[in-house]
């Protein structure tokens, strides 16, 4: 199947896993209790979102030959804990919009929204606990497990991040950041979905590091088009404020570059916007450095990249799927490393 047939495949399969997904993650809360935690839980899941982390456990479980629905549970927490970090990344980076509206902790300060995102993890945790009924215990261990892992490698990667901006880190190079890229998107994005996925279709005696490299490729092309994005992109189908992470002082392949070819003067200015906070940092000084950017290639290296990465991951999984079957499913795995490079939002 040519790329231009996959994509619609890849919206088709999202839209399809979305609408499957929805329900749980908007309803499944108690029905009583404080309003200012269980009617809030369903802000961030209710916005247009694309459910690619759902979608990627459901379709890898339907190509490789496993009961959908025994992986739906472990689709729904892929999806809270997804939505649980959002709401703690827009808090410690200090975002203003996130799908296309504030931020929760812009609507309800800070403290209520550190809270609902604890309890959205909470329901993650329900749902990977009710696994031992759907699963049996064996298997339902081995999803939290991987659960177990997953979280430390995001926590390790934002960690790394966050300590990047504190200290100002300016001698950093491109291998820094795709080991950061590792540990913070690629697990929970990619790697840590496909291989719930996998391990529901072929059982706890299956190889689950087959599909760790298309992962970490995966992920890997699908932070740096986030990064892009947030420079270049459109507001009205990105849905956070265009520029954060310059204002954020965050380390992106482009920042990291431009670290790396400004020399004298406009290299001491950019060292000296980097160390100063967030607030301290004004629009026309990220306008600035927007603009080195642009003139220095910066934006454009980082696409090459992120192509790069796709076209590996997409070898990856071409080799794992190699004998199965064709189906929306198989279009939907082998399309996604494009779709990821290619979007919008």
């Amino acid at each position: 199947m040519s790329s231009a047939s996959t994509l619609p495949v890849v919206e088709e399969t999202l839209t399809r896993y979305r609408e499957l997904v929805l329900p749980a993650l908007v309803d499944d809360r108690p029905e009583r209790g404080p309003s200012y935690l269980y009617d809030l839980l369903p802000v961030y899941p209710s916005r247009p979102g694309k459910g690619l982390r759902a979608a990627l456990t459901l379709a890898t479980c339907a190509a490789l030959g496993g009961d959908l629905h025994l992986a739906l549970n472990s689709a729904v927490a892929v999806e809270l804990f997804h939505n649980a970090f959002l709401i703690h990344d827009d808090i410690q980076d200090a975002s203003e919009d996130r799908r296309g509206g504030p931020t929760l902790h812009s609507l309800y300060g800070t403290a209520i929204a550190l809270n609902v995102g604890n309890a959205t993890n909470l329901l993650a945790l329900q749902r990977i606990r009710a696994n031992r009924a759907i699963l049996g215990g064996s298997l339902a261990w081995q999803v939290f497990e991987e659960t177990e892992t997953m979280l430390r490698h995001s926590l390790e990667g934002q960690a790394i991040e966050l300590g990047w901006i504190r200290d100002n880190a300016v001698d950093l190079v491109d291998d820094d950041y795709y080991r950061m890229c590792l540990k913070k998107t690629s697990w929970y994005t990619c790697i840590y979905p496909a291989r719930l996925g996998l391990l529901v279709a072929r059982g706890s005696t299956t190889d689950l590091t087959v599909l760790d490299r298309f992962g970490w490729y995966l992920g890997a092309a699908f932070q740096i088009q986030d990064d892009i994005l947030n420079l270049v992109g459109d507001y009205g189908q990105y849905g956070k404020e265009i520029g954060g992470d310059l204002l954020e002082g965050k380390r992106t392949l482009m920042m990291i570059r431009l670290q790396r070819v400004l020399t004298g003067s406009d290299g001491d200015r950019l060292r000296s916007y980097l160390g100063r906070t967030r607030s301290e940092r004004s629009d026309e000084e990220a306008a600035w450095v927007l603009l080195q950017m642009r003139e220095h290639g910066c934006v454009e290296a980082a696409r090459r990249s992120a192509a790069d990465l796709a076209q590996a991951a997409r070898a990856e999984a071409g080799q794992v799927l190699a004998e199965v079957g064709p189906g929306p499913d198989r279009d939907f795995l082998l399309g996604l490393p494009e779709y990821v490079v290619t979007r919008a939002r």
